[in-house]
């Protein structure tokens, strides 16, 4: 393969870091053969210890595409594996964070056999489920727009940072489509079957602040400023124990589909683990020492 060329933000691609910015790139790259790919890319930039992934289109509202999607997954699974990166951050480029996915590739997609369209779906949950699975902490950082597929990548993040002025739109029918992305999994596992019904038929947007009511959306800031707060959210998680985070997230996703007592046994298990790793014993002598704790 050939070697990136070094950009504004990395020198050549040596660190874990510009190794996995060189392999999103190079995922654009053939995903760009696709004859119905959109422009849009995904973005990566490290500030610290956290991961800034931004979807980048802004002509478009950032609308995804399969080069986003096969990048996404490329970036987190890369994260997950890099101790350096403790968080991630979801962003849209400009005023938008992500207007879904693009109507015109979907209608020329129409005349293809429906196997090529399962596959463009499959790439795009992919990308969901590399978000839900990734250990590390994943934030929304949501300005603007998040509308069908966008709202859905939104959901499928642990923490959802919003602007004033963002709103979410989950509904398709005004082109005859039903959801993808697991916006229906999310949003039927938080709120009323009512509620998720109307935010499904219904194009009216939803704000950040009824959003923040249901609690789906765990601050509201400024507009302009959510990148600002899901970055100040990231620093703070990245001072926590890594490995007890990845548990919390870890137990979160299984009480799904855990009895209780499964889901005690699972509790037991990460519990012993935790108290065996470095961290605990760390965490445990600053806690008697009065000071605050240094996590590696």
């Amino acid at each position: 393969m050939k070697a990136c060329a070094p950009c504004p933000r990395t020198r050549v691609a040596a660190t874990p870091d510009e190794r996995m910015l060189c392999a999103m790139r190079h995922g654009a790259s053939a995903a760009a053969k696709d004859p119905h790919t959109m422009p849009s890319e995904l973005l990566g930039e490290r500030r610290g210890s956290v991961l800034i992934l931004t979807i980048r289109d802004p002509a478009t509202r950032n609308a995804l595409s399969p080069q986003v999607y096969a990048a996404g997954v490329e970036a987190l699974n890369t994260a997950d594996a890099d101790d350096a990166v403790r968080c991630v951050v979801l962003r849209g480029d400009g005023a938008h964070f992500c207007a879904g996915g693009d109507l015109h590739r979907l209608a020329a997609t129409r005349t293809g056999p429906p196997d090529a369209v399962r596959g463009n779906v499959d790439r795009f949950h992919a990308f969901v489920l590399a978000l839900r699975e990734c250990s590390k902490p994943v934030i929304a950082a949501v300005e603007g727009h998040a509308a069908g597929g966008g709202c859905s990548l939104a959901l499928a993040c642990d923490l959802i940072i919003a602007a004033a002025g963002a709103r979410f739109t989950m509904s398709y029918g005004r082109a005859g489509l039903s959801p993808d992305g697991g916006g229906t999994y999310h949003l039927g596992q938080a709120l009323p079957r009512a509620l998720v019904l109307q935010m499904l038929w219904l194009p009216e947007p939803m704000t950040a602040q009824q959003w923040q009511t249901w609690g789906l959306v765990n601050a509201v800031t400024g507009d302009g400023q959510a990148l600002t707060e899901a970055l100040a959210w990231a620093e703070r998680l990245s001072r926590t124990a890594g490995n007890a985070v990845a548990s919390a997230k870890a137990l979160v996703e299984s009480v799904r589909a855990s009895t209780l007592n499964e889901q005690l046994d699972a509790e037991r298990e990460h519990l012993v683990n935790n108290l065996l790793h470095d961290n605990a014993g760390e965490g445990l002598s600053a806690f008697f020492e009065k000071r605050a704790p240094r996590f590696r």
